[in-house]
Order: C-alpha cells, then structure tokens, then sequence
C-alpha cells in the first residue's frame, strides 16, 4: 500500500512537470512581450536564470545535506547530497550553454574570461569532479565522509559566483535587477514562472534519483548476502 502511494506521488510529480514546462514554454514564446533592445533572442534569459537558480539551489542542498551527515553520518543524507549534486551540475551545464547561446548574437562572442563567466567554469568543473569522486573510493564511508568535505567546501563558488558582478567590473548584467533590458510586468511574471517550473522539476528529478540510489542499495545489500 505505502508503495503504491509513493508510486503514485511519483507519477503525480512527473505529470505536473510536463505541464507546468508546457506552460512555461507558452509564457515564453507566447505570453512575454519581445524586448526593445535584444529582441528574440532574450527569450533565452528564462531558461537561462531558471537553470541557474536551480543549479545554485542544488549545490546548496548538496551543502547543507553534507553538514547533516558529517554530523550524523546516516546513509540518507549521503544519498541525499550526492543525488542533488547531480542534478545541479545538469542544471549548471544547463545555465553555461544557454547563456553561450545568448552571448553569442549579444556580446558578438561566445565566451570571455572576465569574472563571472572564470567562476562559473571553476564551479562546473568542481562538481564534475565531485561526481566522479563518487565511486572512486572503496571505503563507502570514507567515500561519503570525502565527498561530504568537497561538497561543503565546493559550495563556495555558489555566493562568488552570485557576487561577482557586484564585486568585479563585468559585461554580465545583474539579471535580478533587470539591467541591460527593460522587464516589463509579462516578463517578470514568464520569469518568475520558469523559476517555479524548474524548481518542481528539481524536486521531481531529486525524488526519483533518491529512489534509484535506495534501490541500488537495497540490491546491493541482496548481492552480498547471496555471496556470504
């Protein structure tokens, strides 16, 4: 009965994903007025600061849910951290080629190594590698504890990344703030929506991934008692 009932959340979630990226997509292209300045193009920066924001939201439960298992060391957490570190790298890598996709018909470049962009590309391959740590080490404890340690310190590039274009001189516009367009209310709605949609569907992917991780223990723990 209890599994039928997880099942059936599961199912629920990834309905209301659909339909909720469905109605983004028409907010985006149907809904929201064409900016002045960047025309069509700008319709990128939905899907742009929607993919950030779950990506930083990923890291920062990977951050949080590291402190809980260093303090309690229980399983849950571990798997917790490792499955949202997941899903923000995919979100992050997201959030790099959609604003390549911008830069190129606004900046006239793909890429620049000015401070924003340096701390995003640091970040992204930090937690590519904190992916492929996981494992890497035989001990599962020892990897968990690891793994634990590089995620909480790796979330620093999280509020660098977020400051830098207030701390540094940058061509990134401060998107919260709207610089470098002018946000009209349809805009702000298209992209307060994206960000809602996105975050459902990190809440989707996160459950889903937690139950594959479960299910591998659960068949790896069958495996062992086979062989002993």
């Amino acid at each position: 009965m209890m599994l039928r009932r997880k099942n059936r959340v599961g199912v629920v979630l990834t309905v209301l994903s659909v339909a909720a990226f469905l109605g983004a997509l028409w907010m985006v292209f149907g809904y929201a007025p064409r900016e002045a300045t960047m025309g069509d193009v700008q319709r990128i920066f939905y899907f742009h600061v929607a993919s950030a924001w779950v990506g930083f939201f990923g890291f920062f439960v990977t951050f949080v849910t590291s402190i809980v298992y260093l303090v309690r060391e229980e399983r849950h957490w571990d798997i917790v951290a490792a499955s949202s570190a997941e899903i923000g790298l995919a979100f992050i890598t997201m959030t790099l080629l959609t604003g390549m996709l911008w830069a190129r018909p606004v900046w006239g470049v793909y890429w620049t190594w000015e401070p924003r962009l340096t701390i995003s590309a640091v970040q992204w391959l930090l937690y590519v590698a904190y992916v492929m740590l996981r494992g890497s080490v035989a001990s599962p404890e020892r990897e968990a504890r690891f793994a634990a340690v590089y995620g909480i310190m790796a979330f620093v590039t999280v509020p660098l990344s977020w400051f830098a274009i207030r701390w540094w001189r940058t061509i990134h516009p401060q998107v919260v703030s709207g610089e470098g367009m002018a946000m009209t209310p349809r805009m702000v709605q298209t992209l307060l929506t994206s960000i809602g949609v996105f975050t459902l569907v990190y809440v989707t992917l996160l459950r889903q991934r937690i139950r594959l991780a479960l299910a591998q223990d659960t068949l790896t723990a069958l495996q062992l008692a086979q062989e002993s």
